[in-house]
């Protein structure tokens, strides 16, 4: 049965995986835009839209939350611009364009940003 297996893999155990897609998530907030394969995409997208979720709280307890996930300074700017600026959005803060194929290994290659950037 596959109950409650909602995480993909990408074929790494999980301290790995949680250290990526952390790693992810970060290089999405410091650029808004990011290249990558579709199904990296689609984990990210999860990640990034329940942080932005927990921003527009605007209160120490979510900007404490971020930060107990990236672990890194920006997490203010986070709560104060993404939380603001996405407070009367019900959700859908992220757009994914599709590429084409990655030459080497043949995967779908997307492009992630933040809507209205």
């Amino acid at each position: 049965m596959r109950h409650k297996k909602d995480m993909r893999g990408f074929g790494r155990n999980k301290a790995h995986r949680r250290s990526f897609l952390r790693n992810l998530t970060l290089s999405f907030f410091q650029s808004k835009r990011i290249t990558t394969t579709e199904a990296r995409a689609k984990q990210l997208r999860r990640t990034v839209e329940r942080l932005i979720t927990v921003a527009k709280k605007q209160d120490l307890a979510s900007v404490r939350l971020i930060n107990a996930y990236l672990n890194h300074p920006p997490t203010t700017r986070i709560v104060k611009e993404l939380g603001v600026k996405y407070l009367d959005r019900k959700g859908g803060y992220t757009r994914m364009m599709k590429l084409g194929t990655r030459k080497g290994d043949g995967s779908e290659m997307v492009v992630i940003q933040l809507v209205n950037e």
